[in-house]
């Protein structure tokens, strides 16, 4: 089992394998990825993400706005066959508007949705992005999922390992972070998490005003990320209950899309 919370490593290898073994396939479905595709990754951490992209010959840029888990990210790629193949940018999407329209074939976005505030600005943003043809990738736990809140990085182990207390209404979730001993900026960091999950509806909604298509929705009931969390075998959710608006989000623990512009 890796310890995600401790080691850049051990979640920089999570990144990479997860992403090999459960969204490359996904995309290679769609289009054929090679030394001509270019591909973004809006918030991309160390870069783990991209590793796999890199191994089929991609030219991959991550961009992200915490400078030192970049910095981490350029030194394991040091490291490697690809760091010619790889850019690390720290910056604001938002600031390479003219530099970034129509510019790739993929934009990945892996568990980065639900921490964005105006999420319909950035989706909007990002479909003057793509290329023809192109695609975006997101992978994201609804909010309503039992760590929807991200409770796992609480300070104590009990309250970590609890479900749903996130959704409890905004002042007594205030009351109960600070019950559990957590610091004004751990408190200030989870209620930002509140104030930014999404839903699948919302998500849905937020695609279809952009002028957006779905071409590919896989909701899990076991988040294949689980395989190196906990050693749970990734089960996805069952078509029927995949179906039924707003109770899918408590019982779904990851939402996989791929979007393309519409015909």
């Amino acid at each position: 089992m890796f310890d995600f919370h401790k080691s850049y490593e051990v979640y920089f290898r999570y990144q990479h394998e997860s992403t090999k073994e459960y969204i490359l396939p996904v995309i290679q479905e769609r289009m054929k990825l090679g030394a001509q595709t270019r591909i973004i990754e809006i918030g991309c951490g160390e870069g783990g993400n991209l590793l796999s992209f890199m191994e089929l010959g991609c030219e991959c840029i991550g961009i992200d706005l915490d400078e030192p888990k970049l910095n981490t990210g350029r030194t394991y790629f040091d490291q490697t066959d690809y760091k010619d193949q790889v850019q690390f940018i720290h910056d604001d999407i938002y600031n390479r508007e003219s530099e970034y329209r129509n510019a790739f074939d993929v934009i990945l976005l892996k568990d980065v949705i639900e921490h964005i505030h105006d999420q319909q600005k950035l989706i909007n943003f990002m479909r003057l992005m793509l290329k023809p043809n192109g695609i975006i990738f997101f992978a994201f736990p609804p909010w309503h999922m039992p760590f929807g809140g991200h409770q796992q990085v609480m300070r104590k182990k009990i309250p970590s390992l609890l479900p749903y207390t996130h959704l409890l209404p905004l002042p007594l979730y205030k009351l109960y972070l600070k019950g559990m001993g957590e610091s004004d900026s751990s408190i200030a960091h989870l209620v930002e998490i509140k104030e930014t999950g999404i839903s699948i509806e919302r998500f849905e909604r937020c695609i279809r005003n952009a002028k957006l298509s779905i071409i590919l929705r896989q909701l899990y009931l076991i988040n294949p990320n689980y395989k190196w969390k906990f050693g749970l075998k990734p089960r996805k959710l069952w078509k029927l209950f995949s179906a039924i608006p707003f109770f899918r989000n408590f019982y779904c623990t990851t939402a996989y899309y791929m979007i393309g512009s519409k015909p």
